[in-house]
């Protein structure tokens, strides 16, 4: 049995496999834990192992990688045609093994280790300034049920609150709601050193990554946005020209054509993050 393509489709625990020969047919069937296929794939010849670029693709990639298999990760959206009637997990592994056989498919670069780690820390930059903009959120709202309307922005609230404390205007508000505001203030304010400390992380990793560097550089990029598309997107070899890159960002509109007229919509990756994608 001579496997060409071995298509994977990753689970939490187990995974199913298919193998195709070089006629593409199938000729592997098979369920197995994440472990067992490290072990299965370590045995067999240099082949083509394709996976859809999700959670842990890309570890998993970097190890079969190592047994000198070419490995292949494509976005969930290109494979979703090739599969057929019937969806469950071994006709996606089979239609994952298809895909990456199409000589027009588009992969996506397997990401470093060092890459990973700027990207994660990234999303837990983002999940506090989530938790602090939800906490703001409430404080104003705390304040309007109670009569006291605050101008927007972080930084006049932050005002307001010192003011109405150090004032004694807060005794228009129940006892409870004072201590109920101040622990919130000593929330807000343990949320913003925190992400400062990953501001300064990023700060840091910009001054010492030359690709940051040179994005950096560029006018509207700052540090986060060049951290980011460096964790995101690596050297970039993966895009043949910049307006490939442009609309992977999201910064040119969907284009949807059919019976001869045009029709645009918003991009696919609107809307999420730079370090969110792939």
């Amino acid at each position: 049995m001579q496997i060409t393509v071995l298509g994977i489709d990753l689970g939490k625990n187990s995974c199913s496999v298919v193998g195709l020969d070089e006629a593409g047919r199938v000729v592997l069937r098979r369920r197995m834990r994440r472990d067992g296929v490290v072990r299965f794939v370590e045995r067999l010849s240099p082949c083509t192992v394709a996976m859809e670029a999700c959670c842990g693709a890309h570890h998993l990639g970097r190890e079969l990688a190592g047994f000198g298999h070419a490995v292949r990760l494509m976005s969930p959206e290109y494979v979703r045609p090739y599969v057929k009637a019937q969806k469950n997990d071994d006709r996606d592994a089979e239609a994952i093994a298809e895909a990456a056989t199409r000589p027009t498919m588009r992969f996506v670069e397997i990401k470093s280790e060092e890459q990973l780690d700027l990207q994660t820390l990234h999303r837990s930059r983002s999940r506090l300034v989530s938790e602090r903009t939800a906490l703001i959120n409430q404080l104003r709202a705390i304040l309007l049920e109670r009569g006291i309307v605050v101008a927007q922005g972080r930084r006049k609230l932050e005002q307001r609150l010192a003011e109405m404390l150090a004032d004694g205007e807060v005794l228009t508000i129940s006892a409870r709601m004072r201590i109920l505001i101040e622990d919130m203030r000593a929330q807000w304010r343990e949320l913003d050193r925190r992400i400062a400390v990953f501001d300064d992380e990023f700060a840091r990793h910009a001054r010492e990554n030359a690709a940051a560097r040179r994005l950096a550089s560029i006018p509207g990029i700052g540090v986060m946005n060049a951290t980011a598309l460096v964790a995101a997107i690596g050297n970039a070899e993966t895009f043949a020209r910049g307006r490939d890159l442009a609309a992977w960002l999201g910064l040119v509109p969907r284009q949807v054509t059919t019976g001869g007229s045009l029709a645009c919509s918003g991009s696919a990756s609107e809307g999420i993050p730079i370090s969110e994608r792939y």
